[in-house]
């Protein structure tokens, strides 16, 4: 199916966000906002994680910066605010404690860290850090111990995974998902195959934790619920296309859906992909509400902040076309934009 438009939905000129100052010096992997404040942890493939501090105006200042021993794929906040977890290619779960300025290893896996969040588990909401990994298992970390709480041996390598409310939904290798209650963390509610033809690139839940949207690598995306009487509500639809002509002849361009990021008040999301494309949808209304034309490079993260009036996003490669397109001067970066009420109000 195709989303509707509106006269809100024409495709605009690109944006001319402001820069973030300092931006790594390699892709970036990941972006986070904390809960208590505008600052923004990010992980890049330079192997270190940047915290700064987004300011009114949309100026930004770094604030602290920790290492890993490979390029880092993950990063999040704890809900307190207070540290920041990693997770990389080093095969380690690390975490930052703010005040102090520390970094320590909390956990380990025999495969690189492909994902890491903070969650809370159980009736009194134990606060814990979820880790998922190439070596096909899901960790759960208390933070104060190098042993796992518990861990959950996966159908396959752990490529994305997103947590929200007592909802946790792992997307692997082979289009496989799991997913979680996390009132009962240490069990498989269910599990699952994509409804997607192609590899799962990206995964986010929805605000009220009783559903999700999964991406995949040739520009599709679809829209899941977790219960079967809802899930008749599910449906898929493509985007992050786009028709070129070639020696004559019409073709349809497919580019990789590199993030799905739920807007915290409305509900509404947005999709970023890899021919640098940002579009803002309603899913309830399947109405796009606004799409930007590409910038011209792909975009590998993004994020909302706390309460949905920042989105920050990440420009740089890829490699969805392979090493030959990797090259020295291809620009890195992260572009700090101001959310307008058309981009991400519900339709009625």
């Amino acid at each position: 199916m195709s989303f509707g438009r509106t006269a809100s939905s024409t495709t605009t000129p690109p944006l001319n966000d402001i820069d973030l100052a300092n931006p790594p010096e390699d892709t970036v992997s990941d972006l986070a906002f904390s809960s208590q404040g505008e600052f923004l942890s990010v992980s890049s493939w330079d192997s270190k994680v940047r915290v700064y501090q987004i300011m009114g105006d949309g100026s930004s200042q770094g604030k602290a910066m920790y290492e890993h021993q490979g390029p880092v794929l993950s990063t999040r906040w704890t809900g307190d605010g207070t540290k920041i977890v990693s997770g990389g290619c080093d095969k380690a779960v690390k975490l930052y404690d703010v005040a102090s300025g520390q970094s320590t290893q909390i956990g380990a896996h025999n495969e690189p860290v492909s994902v890491v969040r903070f969650a809370e588990c159980g009736n009194s909401n134990t606060p814990v850090i979820v880790s998922g990994s190439w070596d096909k298992t899901l960790k759960y970390w208390d933070m104060r111990s190098p042993n796992p709480v518990s861990t959950i041996e996966l159908p396959e390598r752990c490529y994305v995974m997103d947590t929200r409310r007592k909802l946790l939904v792992c997307g692997t290798a082979e289009k496989k998902f799991v997913i979680i209650n996390l009132d009962n963390p240490t069990v498989k509610f269910k599990e699952t195959t994509s409804p997607l033809k192609w590899q799962t690139k990206s995964i986010s839940c929805f605000v009220e934790g009783d559903g999700y949207a999964v991406g995949s690598i040739e520009g599709r995306l679809s829209v899941q619920y977790v219960s079967d009487e809802n899930q008749k509500k599910a449906f898929s639809f493509k985007c992050h296309r786009e028709n070129v002509t070639d020696r004559g002849r019409t073709k349809n361009r497919l580019y990789s859906l590199n993030q799905i990021c739920f807007h915290p008040v409305q509900g509404t999301f947005v999709t970023a992909g890899s021919e640098g494309n940002l579009s803002f949808w309603d899913k309830d209304s399947k109405h796009r509400l606004k799409s930007y034309q590409s910038i011209g490079t792909p975009i590998t993260a993004a994020n909302f902040n706390n309460n949905g009036s920042i989105f920050a996003y990440a420009i740089g490669y890829d490699w969805s076309k392979g090493y030959t397109y990797s090259k020295p001067d291809n620009p890195v970066g992260i572009k700090i934009h101001a959310v307008k009420d058309e981009e991400v109000k519900r339709k009625s």
